[in-house]
């Protein structure tokens, strides 16, 4: 352990700091309260030991700025009094220190609290890696309860979660968003040919497509079945058409074959496209619908191209 040891008289700091690297430990001094607490504040400790009465900051106020301002893990403190000064040992364990030592100190008294305060620091190391994971493993649920488990996505509580910072977004600094509806075609026709192993593969290799077309700030769902959902910031209809259709291209060109649609070709996709109006800030879900419109009317329009909101009559 490292430990700090805070005692006005030269010869008692001595003594404390042959003992302490007698027993295996590093030892660093100090000769007053206020040098001990320079050396906290820069320094990792394990155990302080530490005289009550000291000129300046004194041992009582040193081990409440201590506890008052933790580091990363427990620092445990052992205070020094004199035999005549039993009754002060109290208010310093009152402070905050977890045990006293009277001086002059027997050796084996001292090992003796250090192989306590070893056991104390130790068990604190382990509570804090255990708080630490317990906090990564509620993150990671975190995460894999708003991301969909196929493609890897953001889910359906995902988007719902993220609409409502993107309406604030928009209502409170104007800014502007499009919604990239996307729809696997003739997707039930290819579970059928092909079973539904090979189905998921391709909602897979769609969506990595989907990820790989995404610029920073954009953000991608999959928004139910063979359908796909894109939020763009900072996009026109006008421009989020040309994303969708460089995504639209990209789909095509992977050359996932599909015998069972007529004609026979490969996975291609249909895309709705629709801005965010004022309008739809108190019921986002009538942005949506206009995204799914346009996608209707894509599907309806042949399939395998993009199809934007403001065209619709």
């Amino acid at each position: 352990m490292r430990i700090l040891v805070v005692e006005d008289d030269n010869a008692m700091r001595m003594l404390l700091k042959r003992a302490v690297e007698k027993f295996g430990h590093e030892c660093l001094v100090a000769e007053d309260g206020a040098q001990a607490w320079d050396i906290y504040q820069h320094t990792t400790i394990n155990v302080v030991i530490s005289d009550r009465v000291m000129p300046g900051m004194d041992g009582i106020e040193l081990c409440r700025r201590i506890r008052e301002t933790p580091q990363n893990g427990y620092t445990y403190f052992i205070f020094l009094s004199a035999m005549s000064e039993r009754s002060d040992a109290f208010e310093g364990l009152q402070a905050g220190a977890d045990d006293y030592l009277t001086k002059p100190f027997v050796p084996d008294d001292l090992r003796a609290r250090l192989l306590v305060a070893a056991r104390i620091t130790e068990l604190h190391r382990q509570l804090l890696e255990q708080q630490a994971e317990l906090k990564r493993l509620n993150q990671e649920l975190f995460e894999q309860g708003r991301r969909d488990p196929l493609t890897h996505l953001g889910n359906r509580l995902r988007l719902m979660e993220d609409l409502v910072v993107i309406i604030g977004q928009a209502e409170r600094y104007d800014k502007r968003y499009c919604a990239v509806l996307c729809d696997v075609d003739h997707f039930k026709a290819y579970n059928d040919f092909y079973g539904h192993l090979a189905g998921d593969e391709v909602l897979q290799k769609v969506a990595q497509t989907i990820v790989k077309n995404c610029r920073n700030g954009d953000a991608a769902y999959r928004f139910g079945g063979e359908e796909f959902l894109l939020i763009l910031p900072e996009q026109t209809e006008a421009t989020a058409v040309i994303a969708a259709e460089r995504l639209r291209k990209m789909i095509e060109a992977l050359g996932l074959p599909h015998q069972a649609k007529t004609p026979p070709g490969v996975v291609t996709i249909s895309v709705g496209v629709a801005a965010l109006e004022p309008g739809d800030y108190k019921a986002p879900h009538l942005w949506l619908k206009r995204a799914d419109d346009a996608l209707y009317r894509a599907k309806r329009d042949g399939r395998n191209c993009v199809r934007r909101a403001g065209e619709l009559v």
